[in-house]
């Protein structure tokens, strides 16, 4: 954990303004999205939002004599997990991250029904990408907007490509007439990994393509905003694809497996009934699991060198005259 303490008299005073963890190592941002993830947060009410704002501001403002740190961390983990940090106003409830699960779960239960019907499969592919367009423009970098033609176009790209993609493979599984059976079986079971992952980045790429068009805004340390960057831009919708791949990665890969696993063992040959609610409780388990593990695989406040951006972020100054080293963005989630 970070020290994040700042000396005022004999206090240790906490800096909320940075994390609760290291950011700069993969642990201390899977701890951080661990708790930006949690869902208890969504019972979190209008009123407790509220007293959480009121206490981290009156902390900051010195308002305050001392006050429990863990008390701190949790009005912080409420309202990061609530608010937008581009545009300081809440997240719409169902498509915050701390709501990725409980959201998906009936989807990628649905994604993964074995033997499904093409209008099942369709049906499926439809549902999932539609919360993907959801969450990406809910968690996107707000300080370029999309209208809703941008978004519907998006949205039906995503849409059109996953359900090809789902619906060519699964029809081309059953084809291959030289593998065995249980192997064929097999694939099939990675047919809905493949779909979702090739749609997932070019919905991801599609829902944030202003942002590599027309860039995203960089800061100074101390949230000044210095420009917008069209590099910065592309780097951070690159790193929410590959978060979202990894994401679905062990969910929709995993559970089939030991499913199929389970399968030829005389207790579900007992009761094949308990199938469902067993790969419910897989499905769970790994999307619970994978989501911190994936995201924090880049930091969501991007610290960069200004020669790693356009020309016109070299050699820019402080308030002090002294060149800026290192600006900031929002990759977003």
């Amino acid at each position: 954990m970070t020290a994040n303490f700042n000396e005022i008299g004999s206090i240790q005073k906490i800096d909320l303004s940075k994390p609760r963890y290291d950011q700069s190592t993969y642990l201390g941002r899977v701890k951080h999205f661990i708790g930006i993830t949690d869902p208890r947060t969504l019972f979190a009410t209008r009123k407790s939002l509220n007293e959480a704002k009121i206490l981290i501001n009156n902390y900051n403002t010195n308002k305050l004599d001392s006050v429990e740190p863990d008390k701190l961390w949790k009005a912080k983990k409420i309202i990061e997990s609530t608010i937008h940090p581009d545009t300081g106003e809440p997240v719409f409830l169902p498509f915050r991250m701390s709501c990725f699960v409980p959201t998906n779960l009936v989807i990628v239960a649905g994604m993964l029904m074995p033997h499904p019907s093409i209008k099942s499969i369709i049906f499926w592919q439809w549902a999932n990408q539609s919360v993907n367009v959801a969450f990406n423009y809910s968690n996107a970098n707000k300080t370029i907007k999309m209208n809703y033609i941008e978004t519907a176009v998006a949205y039906a790209s995503a849409v059109t490509i996953s359900c090809g993609l789902a619906v060519g493979l699964t029809q081309a599984v059953p084809r291959l007439r030289s593998l065995r059976p249980a192997t064929r079986q097999l694939l099939a079971r990675f047919v809905p990994f493949v779909a979702v992952a090739s749609a997932g980045t070019v919905n991801v790429y599609l829902m944030r393509l202003k942002e590599i068009r027309d860039g995203i805004d960089v800061y100074d340390i101390d949230g000044n905003v210095l420009g917008k960057s069209k590099k910065a831009g592309a780097s951070a919708v690159k790193q929410v694809a590959i978060s979202r791949i990894l994401t679905n990665l062990p969910v929709l890969t995993i559970p089939p497996l030991i499913l199929s696993q389970l399968e030829k063992t005389s207790f579900l040959k007992q009761s094949p009934r308990l199938a469902l609610p067993i790969n419910f409780g897989l499905i769970t388990l790994s999307l619970t699991t994978a989501l911190p593990l994936a995201i924090a695989a880049f930091p969501q406040r991007v610290e960069t060198d200004p020669q790693n951006l356009e020309l016109h972020f070299w050699n820019l100054r402080d308030e002090k005259g002294e060149i800026i080293n290192k600006v900031y963005y929002n990759k977003g989630l």
